[in-house]
């Protein structure tokens, strides 16, 4: 295994291969829309059909994804065959749960990426229905002789190798994405959070275990200033990428909405996936299924949220704790949710993860709840006190490792601690979700790993991309 970091040297040899049609993959095509909703409306548009430098990455083995993930789902159709899919979750589906989205109308960029096509066909854009289906909502037919087709090469960029274990196609590729840093730290302070992020990652499970299975790319597009915006701290600044604090009125949430800026950038990387990292210490970030992930990378918690929210971009796992505060409005109606490691059930026999289940273990599963719920309402209360006051960020961090250490003592205590079982509070409700384990890294900022059905949901993903 190579575990460096320095350009790729080859990679003008393989792009020039690649725009000269010289390489046996397919190019990337990436279809660009919008969508805008609001009060009375949900409409979708046609933006552009873009052809990427860059050759498909994924394994043919992968082209489509049966396991009906997601809160959007599209499918490449060509004479009435799905000759491609994805489940996914975009910005928009969060926003249309927002009190925001009750009020005004807004319009999301967002992207598809898939193969080559060498035939006309149909992509179908499907959202998903309470009952677990998927609807119809929009279709575009898409023709490979089509003149509009933007084969324009966008601004290249200096792909950074920094760990390489085979070829792309054979590998999940994932993206480290820099924003907010200037040409003086890309080269510094962005390739040292990098490499520490990344052995970070590799040093839980599944990916310690999988760790030759992948492939990790990095790229820095260098920023005017330092630091990302942030509004709520009257911070205003434009980066490449795009990312922000404060998405949907959440100070610690970051996310993009310059979709069609972070593409093309991104698009001189082979990837699956992306990690938005962000220059600033603040703590934040933010994962959005099959889209990309953020995570502020000077901040004391950095490692904890490069693979929290990596767990949400790449998985499509829930969140599992119920305490801290969200932009989301609580849903109408109590459904099964759709991620692999919460649910709405307390029957045993439609659990998702049963097989997993502690021998003899209690279902609900007894945990000290009241006791945890008591200690965070005053925590909870210190965190949005320490942001009026603006306090500076070494008050967070006291505040979360002392966290830390109270529920470190409290769940080692608990009768259930380590097991399997069905834990109520989870997916920002206190009484109506349930995770699997006492805890995991989606339930705290703990030093915990995985819960073996977050594992379980992980190890599948990477299987998906990696057989042949």
């Amino acid at each position: 295994m190579r575990n460096c970091t320095r350009p790729l040297v080859l990679v003008g040899a393989l792009m020039a291969a690649s725009l000269a049609g010289a390489q046996t993959e397919p190019r990337t095509w990436r279809l660009d829309f919008y969508q805008t909703g609001g009060p009375g409306i949900e409409a979708y548009s046609f933006d552009r059909l873009v052809v990427e430098p860059l050759a498909w990455p994924d394994s043919p083995a992968a082209h489509v994804d049966a396991t009906l993930t997601g809160n959007y789902r599209f499918e490449v159709v060509q004479d009435g065959r799905v000759a491609f899919s994805r489940g996914y979750d975009p910005a928009f589906a969060e926003w249309v749960t927002t009190a925001e989205s009750k009020k005004i109308r807004r319009t999301f960029q967002d992207s598809l990426r898939f193969p080559a096509l060498t035939a006309k066909a149909d992509v179908v854009l499907r959202k998903r229905t309470e009952k677990g289906s998927y609807d119809e909502v929009w279709r575009h037919s898409v023709d490979p002789d089509d003149p509009f087709i933007d084969r324009s090469i966008p601004a290249r960029r200096s792909l950074i190798e920094i760990e390489k274990n085979g070829d792309p196609p054979r590998k999940v590729d994932l993206l480290l994405l820099g924003d907010g840093y200037t040409a003086a730290e890309c080269t510094t302070t962005f390739r040292t959070q990098a490499r520490r992020l990344k052995d970070a990652l590799f040093a839980v499970d599944p990916f310690r275990s999988r760790r030759t299975d992948f492939n990790v790319w990095a790229l820095c597009p260098p920023s005017a200033r330092s630091g990302i915006a942030s509004p709520s701290r009257d911070i205003h600044v434009r980066t490449p990428v795009g990312a922000a604090y404060d998405a949907f009125g959440s100070e610690r949430y970051i996310l993009t909405f310059e979709n069609r800026a972070w593409r093309d950038i991104a698009a001189w990387a082979p990837y699956e996936y992306v990690i938005i990292m962000t220059n600033g210490a603040t703590y934040g970030g933010g994962g959005l299924y099959n889209v990309y992930s953020t995570a502020a990378a000077g901040n004391a918690f950095a490692e904890y949220l490069f693979i929290h929210e990596f767990g949400h971009h790449f998985a499509g796992l829930a969140d599992e704790y119920y305490t801290s505060p969200v932009a989301y409005e609580p849903p109408e109606h109590i459904v099964e949710p759709w991620p692999a490691n919460v649910t709405a059930t307390t029957d045993r026999a439609q659990l998702k993860w049963r097989d997993l289940l502690t021998r003899n273990v209690p279902i609900p599963t007894p945990w000290p709840k009241q006791e945890f719920e008591a200690f965070q309402k005053d925590y909870q209360a210190r965190r949005v006190q320490i942001r009026e006051l603006k306090l500076p960020e070494s008050a967070m961090t006291r505040l979360f490792r002392d966290e830390i250490e109270i529920e470190m003592r409290v769940f080692a205590a608990a009768e259930h601690a380590k097991k399997v079982g069905l834990f109520q509070g989870a997916n920002y409700d206190a009484q109506a979700y349930f995770r699997s384990e006492i805890d995991c890294i989606m339930f705290s900022r703990n030093i915990v790993p995985f819960c073996r059905v977050c594992r379980r949901a992980l190890s599948a993903q990477i299987d998906r991309h990696t057989r042949r």
